[in-house]
């Protein structure tokens, strides 16, 4: 009888279940189990549960079995009877379920729960055999003998850990003494879709193993809480466990206390449903990231985690010690994995030590790739990897530089080009690196390791292992794991050299051919099989022979078999006994033939036999042989012939025929055609009989390897003149891969405006390519004439270069033909270089000479040529001639290799000499110099590398040594650059490439990055400062990872780069889902939180809406970097600052705008806080160093001061803030039992309701907000921020929480406070100060008066009250623990301090946070990423683990529960509570009694977080902005808060006024519903900043064809659809940055302004740019306004009347109809500008636009004579009217309305005569600084807009404004400045 007959007379579901006899069956029964029509039935019957023991009675033992000790016993414990087993063998003692192995249980309940208790001190097994829907069976076993988690197709082992009471825990063992009556409850579904993606079909058998009491087995698919009454269950949303199964617990006592339960796996509701489809990325449950993974492993205890009435201690899930990545990554990016000597590491096995010649020097070595750190001697052939990366001296970011691209193929050899065996990659060597490329994308990753050029590589058949080696003997080979990129194993080869490896099918043996010392060839055979597990290489086999050997392969069907050919033989080999043996094959008359590759190819499908594969060779003569391998004899000989049919281009082909053959190098064969690679450059397809030609490519060079795809549907090819690229056969297009030059490059240049790049090689070739995509663009050759150095031309698409014979040739792009060629030098060209506004060119050759061009006109000419000048004998160089940035200098090594001369560009006159010959001790000869370089225009500097191995700063004007760089690398540098904002320095150091921290003076040592096989010959920065090029044997495109934010950078550089390959303008749907906000708020907590308020009124005594205490004096912010530097007084600009007032655009950067200024050269004054100047300064962590607040404008345009608005007038108001600080630290509250939701965003305390989404804005504070701190009874809010232009000292506010008043202010000496804290009863509030001011003060709360200050004498990064003692302090900072106790005495307190080193064995680095945990104890962070454990009453630490790959700058404890946030954005939950137990074992305690529960990945590092009691919920903040709400029960992250993570450039609106658009820096364009400030859309363009913005008028169609139009600086246009949320269009009208953008008015044109003062006309649907106005060229376009008008009464014919403002005061008014393409000037105004703001370069823009109430007026403001509003009447062709203003404008719009204006001001000040104002002129104040203007986007009630790195929408209540008329234009778009300042708004 079936199971599903019995089924159907199963009883009804809640009986007891009885009579169910019969259900064991056999055969078919069990795969019927769990069919769709009998398994609902099935589950019927079991349901709500099923006793597993009383349905199968074993007690009769029928239907089970028993073995061995098994007997019935009464447990004291449970008053019943259990069932015990017993035995010192576990597989000889048991009960088994069913009796035979062949029955089946059919148990389809998903839960299984097993009542049993472990026997003291001995060990147990449980072993569960599941059947899945698909009737495969998989063993489940549970046991404290495991050591390890396990798993196979078939069997799962779970080691069960054991908690004891007692102090002593081992990870694994036999049971504690004290081991308790356990409820184990497993999921069988999770387990077996987590950690085998199969679906769960019934439980099939069970048996159960000594040592253990066992009391039942239930069945249920209920998830019951054992601990919950029937009482407790009304009021809990779980389900009780039945009586049946519960344990007794007596009165007045705990169930968690007697007994334990085990849910396994936990998160259960977390995992899906059905198996993740192998085609999609799977759940990030079973996602396993990278770093040790600690087994999943049932975890026993008796403490509750989750609900607080049930102890469920669960084991992490698979990802908790992985990394969860927020979306699927297409492409691994990792090329070379940490390598530590620590053979315990779990990524793999330890670093195999290699011979002393690997030397180790202490500098730090990066790969290429990633986080890799490796330390390498510049002359050591392997590098060895670093134990301590924290030891070694290095600047941040670390690694600076991270690589992107190669343009290279080859280096050692063309042969080396693989498929992988999906075929979507191919793997090439370029040079020393390992190139994988994805055919589809282009896309590029890296293995890198390598010290010489890569000889051999072999790919296994599964894409695991990767074998290479390479050339320089003795040689070394890798093994690497090709999915992750890491080295899994480095060993010396006995081979001198290897020339070719071979992978076996499953890669468990690597055949590797090459030549011994003594040139012998040698065949060695190495097993590979346990690399992979941990295991070492193992040499199997060797030989030498004296046959040549060309090619060598294993064969796919047998792994002890391989063929070989060469000159003269094909010989089969086997590997038999240890020991490699071969027997030649007998070829006849072909025995002299010259092979050269070989291929195998399975005889007859389906035969069994390995001999039965066919062999096929090639050679020179064109003979292609087939070898039946099993009888070793050759069954085909043919050759192929070229021929030349008459009329034909090209010869063809034919077999069997006599004459010369096709010179045959490379074949590869499939199962339907053969591909053959010859010398004659060409690759043909030929079926297997050779009858005809299928298809064929012509290459350019004799093709060197052929590979057919493993679908046998492409056709890879590599030449040996550097080409590799593949043959499509179904559409029969050949696609190029990589082109590479030949030999070594010698120079490099790069162009802006194209993004394309030049270089010149020994191969006699200049070649330009595209940056983006790395795809060679032209191909100069010269046979005759040798290239020797190349530049472009800055403004036109013409590049120079410099040949051996002196000439000096200009070549067209856009013709691709030599345009002028000049022949004025006897030698060699050595160097050629530009003004950067391309009007001159010089060049100097080998003899000395030096000439000098006129590049007005593209026929350009010589203008002088100077003999004996520079050094005759210098060689050619990038660096051998420096001009300026501003192009006034030219600098050059001569007359001598001593000297360097400093010329004047346009005259050639000599200004400066420098003799730089000095005796050089080592190797007493004169130092001379080898290079020069400008630095940037501001600082004045020029950098000579010397032979001596220095670099010596000098300034361009004195020629005084400002600084040196001594021992930069061993040998000479060829190429060194400086970087525009003047922060790193970039030297070629011989194969490896540089970077110095420029920006400090005591540098603390360069970052080194390996990959090149050759010394670099050139290095530069590319001309958007975002990447890095180095050339030698190929070229290495770097991205810079600290890319430079523009309030920090020169602007010189445009504002972003151009997209990398593959980059889209937007983002899919999945990853625009990840910014979109929260569908629904979060309601973490039950309480319903107070109802807050918009407070709009000021408070008394100044403590209202940006306002000022009276007792804080007025005191202006120095631009000095470090930001120390004070003065009194109005601001006046420094000597330093009047000496650059020549240089507009760095003037304009650092005047107006508040830029961070370069480090200042020595000897010139400096502004400096002495307060701790003779302590030394120290390196911290990026993310967690000390608080630095924006720096405040020290422009003329700016004042001191506040002005606050009337109490009555209600005008504005704040509405909404959207952004949070993520320049703070801990300056986020959240308390869940009340509600209380408190964050900071600039100056601002914003207060939330996490329900309703309404804000509280408290504000008063005059610089940005660092850090917040909630009282204990969470009715005080204490914050505090910097020092400012209006306070000379920090600012710390108390409020009141419940009124949101301001109740103290309270003015602090330090610079910044970093910490708050209030201690455990509330009575005192501590204050620390940053690494500057290095204070330690206490407050009294009941007057807020200090009680205590100290001086520190090292910086401290964390302090914390003891929350036991309120009179204990801890302090952590660089490498000690400090506890300080307070001693009152009367009303004063004292610290007495204890101090604690940090122990060894936590190892280097500074500790960075800390919490207390379970009395007595102490957690702390450290910046390398440990967490280590204190006693704080012993004073020792007993215990540490790592914790993270960055540092630790967040710890939280709840409970038995940490939370730790580091750099690297990882949030962690730790299960801690076992840490109290090991106190008393010392420094014995292991830290494997901690666990990792779970594991977030967030957007940054993490700087604040507060969680609730059980650390289930919380929210947590992090550097981007974002603050996320964190759920560790449904293990999700969502986010609350987030603006943009960069500077806001213009808002614009919608017509219907419904919503609005903004656009950043960060290249994002987001739309947002204006009535819940909600995020609607995201428009994402990666490496690109947006710079301008519209949004098309309401006449242009339907409401749902709405689009925006947006500018970037790249040039580029691109059309956004809202409706679609996709990109219409991209166009790019300009070759410079936009600064405006505007939509005609109907819609159908846009209009679009540059940097360079273009205009372009282009129309948005077809992209074409139909007209280009150039009348303001030379200026900067600041805006553009177009209005809709007849102009009839002007005289013109037009529909629209629009405006373009430049920078240079000019306006013009157009009348245009571009539907009849007309477009006439009306009217040109020009103002005047004052002489003195001539001279300081720094302008405002120039603003204007039309009145929307008054179509014949026009606003103009800009920098005038005077400030003021200038209206103009464009038909009266006069000014009607002035307006004063108190500042110069920076920002205008109007609304159309009502008659409104809104002014926007750079500085913040209150107008004198404020009083006198007209009554219709009001002013409010508000100045937000640079980082505060990063931080969000501010809404104030509706429509008047000022836009700007913060986003304001201005309001006036009681008007309803119309959209956005007028511009809001930001400084970004004037002439000077990078960064816009809003202050002071003007309603007129």
């Amino acid at each position: 009888m079936t199971a599903e007959v019995m089924a159907e007379v199963a009883p009804l579901p809640g009986s007891r279940c009885q009579a169910s006899r019969g259900v064991l069956c056999a055969g078919r029964a069990e795969a019927k189990a769990g069919s769709s029509s009998g398994g609902a039935m099935a589950r019927a019957w079991q349901h709500p549960f099923l006793n597993v023991f009383r349905h199968f009675r074993v007690d009769e033992w029928k239907r089970s079995a028993k073995q061995g000790d098994v007997a019935v016993v009464t447990d004291k414990t449970l008053k019943c009877a259990v069932y015990r087993i017993r035995g010192s063998v576990s597989a000889a003692n048991y009960i088994q379920l069913p009796k035979s192995s062949t029955q089946s249980l059919g148990l389809t309940g998903r839960y299984l729960y097993v009542l049993f208790r472990p026997l003291p001190s001995k060990h147990f097994v449980i072993h569960l055999d599941v059947s899945t829907k698909d009737n495969q069976v998989i063993r489940v076993s549970f046991s404290n003998l495991f050591k390890e988690f396990k798993s196979t197709a078939t069997w799962l082992q779970f080691p069960f850990v054991l908690e004891a009471r007692t102090p002593r825990r081992d990870v694994v063992g036999s049971a504690p003494p004290g081991a308790r009556w356990t409820c184990l409850q497993l999921d069988l579904q999770d387990v077996l879709l987590v950690y085998l993606n199969r679906c769960y079909g019934h439980l099939k058998g069970v048996r159960l193993c000594a040592s253990l009491l066992v009391r039942n087995l239930y069945t249920s698919d209920l998830c019951f809480e054992p601990a919950i009454s029937g009482a407790q269950w009304a009021k809990l949303p779980v389900t009780p466990m039945p009586r049946e199964m519960t344990f007794p617990v007596p009165k007045g006592e705990s169930w968690h206390d007697r007994y334990i339960h085990i849910r396994f796996p936990r998160d259960s509701l977390k995992v899906p449903s059905k198996p993740i489809e192998k085609s999609c990325s799977p759940p990030e449950t079973v996602l396993l990231g990278p770093g040790p993974q600690p087994f999943p492993c049932p975890v026993a205890s008796s403490k509750p985690v989750g609900f607080s009435v049930s102890p469920v201690v669960q084991m992490p899930s698979p990802t908790a010690s992985g990394r969860a990545p927020l979306a699927p990554r297409p492409f691994l990016e990792v090329s070379l994995s940490q390598e530590r000597s620590d053979a315990s590491n779990a990524d793999g096995p330890g670093f195999h030590s290699l011979e002393p010649w690997a030397q180790v020097e202490a500098s730090e070595v990066h790969t290429a790739a990633a986080d890799t750190h490796v330390l390498t001697h510049e002359s050591a052939e392997v590098p060895v990897a670093l134990e301590d990366t924290g030891s070694c001296e290095g600047f941040l970011p670390d690694p600076v530089l991270r690589l992107k691209g190669i343009i290279g193929f080859g280096g050692h050899s063309t042969r080396q080009a693989l498929w992988t065996p999906d075929g979507a990659a191919v793997v090439y060597p370029c040079h020393a690196v390992i190139v994988v490329l994805l055919v589809d994308t282009g896309e590029q990753r890296f293995f890198l390791g390598h010290t010489d050029k890569v000889s051999a590589l072999a790919l296994d058949g599964s894409s695991s292992l990767l074998a290479s080696a390479q050339a320089r003997a003795p040689s070394v080979m890798r093994l690497w794991d090709f999915q992750t990129g890491r080295c899994l194993c480095l060993f010396q080869s006995p081979m001198h050299v290897v020339c070719s490896l071979s992978f076996s099918d499953s890669g468990a043996l690597l055949c590797g051919v090459g030549k011994d010392h003594h040139g012998r060839t040698m065949v060695v055979a190495w097993g590979t099989g346990q690399v992979g597990l941990g295991g070492e290489v193992v040499v199997l086999a060797k030989a030498h022979t004296d046959f040549d050997i060309q090619a060598f392969r294993v064969t796919f069907l047998d792994e002890t078999r391989m063929a070989s050919c060469g000159q003269g033989s094909v010989r089969l080999w086997r590997l038999r006994g240890g020991a490699l043996r071969s027997c030649p094959v007998d070829l006849g008359e072909h025995h002299a033939l010259q092979f050269t590759d070989l291929a195998f190819k399975q005889a007859q499908d389906g035969c069994p036999e390995p001999s039965a594969a066919m062999l096929f060779v090639c050679s020179r003569s064109g003979h292609i042989l087939e070898i039946d391998c099993q009888r070793m004899v050759v069954r085909h000989a043919r050759r192929l012939l070229p021929t030349q049919t008459p009329g034909g281009p090209h010869p063809q082909k034919q077999t069997f025929s006599l004459g010369p053959g096709i010179a045959i190098s490379s074949l590869s064969v499939s199962p339907a055609v053969c591909a053959v690679g010859s010398e004659d450059g060409f690759l043909r397809l030929w079926p297997l009989d050779f009858s005809s030609v299928l298809l064929e490519a012509e290459h350019e060079g004799p093709v060197s390897s052929v590979r057919v795809s493993p679908d046998g549907l492409r056709v890879l090819s590599a030449t040996s003149s550097g080409h590799l690229g593949f043959l499509d056969t179904l559409s029969r297009v050949y696609h190029m891969l990589a082109r590479s030059h030949t030999a070594p490059v010698l120079a490099l240049a790069m162009e802006q405006r194209r993004g394309q790049l030049a270089t010149v090689s020994q191969d006699r070739t200049v070649r330009i390519w595209d940056l983006a995509t790395l795809q060679q663009l032209y191909d100069f050759t010269s046979s005759e004439d040798a290239p020797c150095t190349v530049t472009f031309h800055p403004t036109r698409p013409t590049f120079f270069c410099g040949f051996s014979s002196g000439a000096v040739r200009s070549f067209s792009l856009e013709a691709a033909e030599v345009l002028v060629e000049h022949t004025c030098h006897r030698g060699a060209v050595t160097g050629l270089i530009a003004t950067p506004d391309g009007r001159l060119l010089f060049s100097s050759c080998s003899q000395g000479s030096l000439a000098q061009y006129s590049c007005a006109d593209p026929q350009w000419h010589v203008l002088r040529v100077a003999a004996d000048m520079v050094c005759p004998d210098a060689p050619a160089s990038p660096c051998a001639l420096a001009v300026s940035r501003d192009g006034r200098l030219l600098a050059f090594v001569g007359h001598s290799r001593c000297t360097v001369t400093v010329m004047g560009s346009a005259s050639l006159d000599e200004l400066l000499r420098v003799d730089i010959g000095t005796l050089d001790l080592a190797s007493g000869r004169l130092d001379s110099a080898m290079a020069v370089c400008f630095g940037p225009a501001a600082l004045g500097h020029l950098l000579v590398s010397t032979s001596s191995n220095r670099v010596v700063v000098l300034d361009a004007a004195s020629g005084r040594v400002i600084r040196e760089l001594p021992g930069v690398h061993p040998e000479p540098c060829p190429s060194l650059t400086l970087s525009e904002d003047a922060r790193f320095l970039l030297i070629a150091a011989g194969r490896t490439v540089k970077v110095w921290d420029y920006a400090t003076q005591a540098s603390p040592g360069p970052q080194v990055y390996i990959g090149h096989s050759e010394p670099v010959q050139a290095v530069a920065f590319s001309p958007d400062q975002q990447q890095v090029v180095s050339a030698g044997d190929a070229v290495f495109l770097w991205d810079i990872l600290a890319t430079t934010e523009s309030d920090q950078s020169f602007p010189g550089a445009p504002p972003a780069c151009e997209a990398g390959p593959g980059t889209g303008p937007l983002e899919d749907a999945a990853s625009r889902a990840s910014e979109l906000p929260r569908q629904q708020v979060p309601k973490p907590s039950r309480a319903s939180p107070p109802r807050l308020g918009v407070c709009a009124r000021p408070l008394e005594g100044g403590d209202g809406t940006f306002s000022t205490s009276d007792e804080e004096g007025p005191c202006e912010e120095s631009c000095d970097p470090e930001g120390l530097g004070q003065a009194s007084g109005p601001p006046v600009p420094t000597e330093e600052e009047a000496g650059r007032a020549g240089d507009g655009a760095w003037a304009a950067a650092v005047g107006s705008w508040g830029l961070a200024l370069p480090p200042r050269p020595p000897g010139q004054p400096r502004a400096r806080d002495t307060r701790n100047s003779g302590a030394p300064r120290t390196t911290y962590l990026a993310s967690y160093k000390s608080f630095t607040p924006a720096r405040v404008s020290c422009s003329p345009h700016s004042a001191k001061g506040t002005s606050l608005p009337p109490a009555s007038g209600g005008w504005l108001r704040l509405k909404a803030v959207v952004g949070y600080g993520g320049n703070g630290r801990a300056n986020m509250v959240w308390r869940p039992d009340t509600g209380f939701f408190a964050y900071t965003c600039g100056r601002l305390v914003v207060v939330e309701d996490l329900h309703s989404g309404a804000q509280q804005h408290w504000p008063g504070h005059p610089a940005e907000i660092s850090t917040l701190a909630l009282s204990h009874s969470a009715q005080v809010l204490a914050s505090a921020s910097g020092h400012s232009s209006t306070t000379a000292h920090c600012q710390i506010r108390v409020w009141d929480v419940s009124g949101g008043l301001c109740q103290h202010l309270i003015s602090h000496r330090s610079t910044t406070v970093l910490a708050l804290a209030f201690s455990p009863d509330d009575r005192l509030l501590v204050t620390l100060g940053d690494h500057d001011g290095r204070t330690l003060a206490l407050w009294g709360t009941a007057t807020y008066d200090l009680v205590s200050y100290t001086c520190l004498p090292e910086p401290v990064h964390g302090v914390a009250f003891n929350p036991w003692d309120a009179g204990e302090l801890t302090c952590v900072g660089q490498g000690t623990v400090t506890f300080r106790l307070l001693q009152r005495r009367g009303a004063d307190i004292s610290l007495q301090v204890h101090r604690e080193p940090v122990p060894e064995a936590v190892g280097a680095g500074e500790l960075t946070s800390l919490c207390y945990g379970a009395p007595p104890l102490l957690y702390c962070g450290t910046s390398s990423g440990q967490v280590c454990v204190w006693d704080t009453r012993a004073g020792r630490c007993f215990l540490s683990w790592e914790a993270d790959d960055g540092g630790i700058g967040l710890l939280l404890f709840s409970g038995s529960r940490l939370v730790s946030g580091s750099s690297t954005g990882r949030l962690r939950l730790w299960a801690v509570g076992a840490v109290s137990e090991l106190r008393c074992k010392g420094s014995g305690a292991r830290s494997s009694s901690v666990f990792m529960e779970h594991e977030l990945l967030l957007d940054g590092a993490v700087v604040s977080a507060s969680f609730d009691d059980s650390m289930d919920t919380g929210i947590v903040g992090t550097t981007a902005g974002t603050l996320w709400f964190v759920s560790w029960a449904e293990f999700t992250s969502t986010r609350l808060i987030s603006g943009h993570r960069s500077k806001v450039n213009e808002v614009v609106f919608s017509p219907g006024e419904s919503h609005g658009a903004t656009c950043s820096e960060d290249g994002s364009v987001r739309v947002w519903a204006l009535a819940s400030m909600e995020l609607v859309i995201q428009f994402q363009v990666l490496n690109q900043s947006c710079l301008c913005l519209a949004w098309s008028p309401p006449c242009c169609g339907r409401r749902e064809q709405q689009r925006l139009a947006a500018g970037y600086g790249d040039g580029s246009l691109r059309i956004f659809s809202v409706s679609r949320t996709a990109m219409e269009l991209k166009m790019h009208p300009h070759p410079v940055a936009l600064t405006t953008v505007v939509f005609s008015s109907d819609g159908q044109t846009v209009l679009s302004g540059d940097k360079d003062g273009l205009v372009a006309v282009s129309h948005p649907r077809t992209g074409t740019t139909f007209r280009v106005l150039s009348d303001h060229q030379g200026a900067p376009i600041s805006t553009i306004c177009v209005t809709c008008r007849e102009c009839e009464d002007l005289g013109v014919e037009g529909t629209d009347l629009w405006l373009a403002a430049s920078g240079d005061q000019r306006v013009s008014v157009w009348a245009s109809d571009w539907l009849r393409n007309r477009c006439e000037l009306v009217d040109w105004l020009s103002f005047p500008m004052p002489a003195t703001m001539e001279t300081q370069g720094h302008l405002p823009p120039s603003l204007a636009a039309f009145c929307p109430w008054d179509g014949a007026l026009l606003m103009y403001v800009g920098p005038g004579v005077y400030k003021e509003v200038i209206i103009y009447n464009f038909c009266q062709k006069q000014v009607v009217e002035k307006i004063p203003l108190p500042f110069f404008a920076m920002s205008l719009s109007l609304s159309p309305g009502t008659h409104l204006l809104a002014v926007g001001f750079a500085g913040l000040h209150r107008p004198p005569g404020c009083s006198s104002q007209p009554p219709a002129t009001r002013s409010w104040c508000g100045r937000f600084s640079a980082a505060e203007m990063q931080q969000g986007l501010w809404c104030w009630a509706s429509r008047l807009v000022t836009p700007g790195t913060w986003a304001q929408a201005w309001q006036r209540s009681q008007v309803v404004n119309g959209p956005h008329a007028g511009t809001g234009q930001d400084s970004c778009k004037s002439p000077g400045a990078s960064c816009c300042k809003f202050g002071d708004l003007k309603i007129l």
